[in-house]
């Protein structure tokens, strides 16, 4: 992958918090209204990855609340979420399936638990992210936040449509959703270079957010032509959306450097949204009418924005799909 002019600073993970912050301090312009308390979705069947802390915790608890059905696709060791969020949530509509989306062998385990046990899905969500500082390597060989940000949601949607998990259907309410939480660092101006895609590529904790960035960036190209493949001849049978939080203070900052953490924590704290607050784009893409009808939304806080030139481009869509087909392929090995 190579890199063109970074238009958000140097790559730093301190440039991702001033970004965020100013993001945080402009003035609003809500393009769209948030989903009232009273709008229910009463015997949906949703999962969320990442769904044991911050943003993912926010939703779940929200979605039971208004009747979902939850299932919280979490990494293993966290199984007092489930019971916490059906306290909160006052629903006991809630149950935990475990899987590290780092490793591919879980996630095609986490897709055979949901396939044998005949589930369907009508809302995905997937929220599950980090932010590293230095490159590390999954079991099967990829970038941790490639493997996590992308590739793992590419072979699970590929599988859950071979299963009939996910059902594509245009009938008015019965339209499955796919949301993905994006962020406004794909917009970084890098290139990706699909031949060498899936390449283990070592980075310097300076060039963390770079490849944070580039990760976002492929999601977002991934979300904008699975859109187009999924829904055609002007019909709407999967609905596919993304959307960036904005400043969120979360645990994805826990690969903060050491050195760092006295400052960055208290400033995450003071000028970040809780995840309880930020939950407003993603509860609308789940929730409002509008959005089952409708595909390829894309929400920056409540403010809905087309994604980058890159990520929109047809072209980069289809190089995109064919050079991880392979890698998809290849993930049951």
């Amino acid at each position: 992958m190579k890199r063109k002019t970074n238009q958000m600073g140097d790559g730093s993970f301190i440039d991702a918090i001033i970004i965020a912050i100013r993001d945080l301090k402009q003035p609003k312009v809500s393009e769209v209204n948030p989903v009232p308390r009273h709008v229910r979705i009463d015997g949906k069947t949703c999962l969320i990855t990442g769904a044991n802390s911050g943003l993912g915790k926010a939703t779940a608890i929200e979605l039971a609340r208004r009747g979902a059905n939850m299932i919280l696709a979490c990494r293993p060791g966290h199984t007092e979420t489930c019971d916490e969020i059906k306290t909160l949530s006052g629903s006991q509509n809630v149950e935990m399936m475990e899987v590290d989306l780092s490793d591919l062998r879980s996630v095609h385990r986490l897709c055979d638990n949901l396939s044998n046990c005949n589930i369907k899905i009508d809302i995905a969500v997937f929220n599950a992210g980090l932010a590293l500082q230095k490159a590390t390597k999954t079991p099967q060989g990829y970038e941790t936040m490639f493997a996590v940000h992308f590739l793992a949601n590419r072979v699970m949607i590929d599988r859950w449509l071979q299963d009939g998990v996910i059902c594509p259907s245009s009938q008015a309410g019965k339209t499955p959703r796919i949301i993905f939480v994006s962020s406004e660092a794909h917009r970084s101006s890098y290139t990706i270079d699909f031949d060498r895609l899936g390449e283990f590529t070592d980075y310097e904790p300076r060039d963390g957010f770079k490849y944070y960035g580039i990760s976002k960036l492929v999601l977002c190209m991934f979300a904008t032509e699975l859109s187009r493949r999924l829904n055609t001849g002007g019909k709407t049978e999967v609905a596919v959306h993304s959307m960036c939080p904005g400043g969120v203070a979360t645990n994805i900052s826990r690969e903060t450097p050491s050195i760092l953490k006295p400052i960055v924590n208290p400033l995450l704290r003071y000028f970040f949204q809780s995840p309880e607050e930020a939950i407003g784009p993603v509860i609308y893409l789940c929730c409002a009418e509008e959005a089952g009808t409708d595909t390829g939304i894309y929400l920056h806080l409540m403010q809905r924005k087309s994604v980058s030139p890159t990520a929109l481009d047809e072209e980069n869509g289809t190089k995109l799909w064919e050079a991880s087909e392979p890698l998809v392929a290849s993930s049951r090995e």
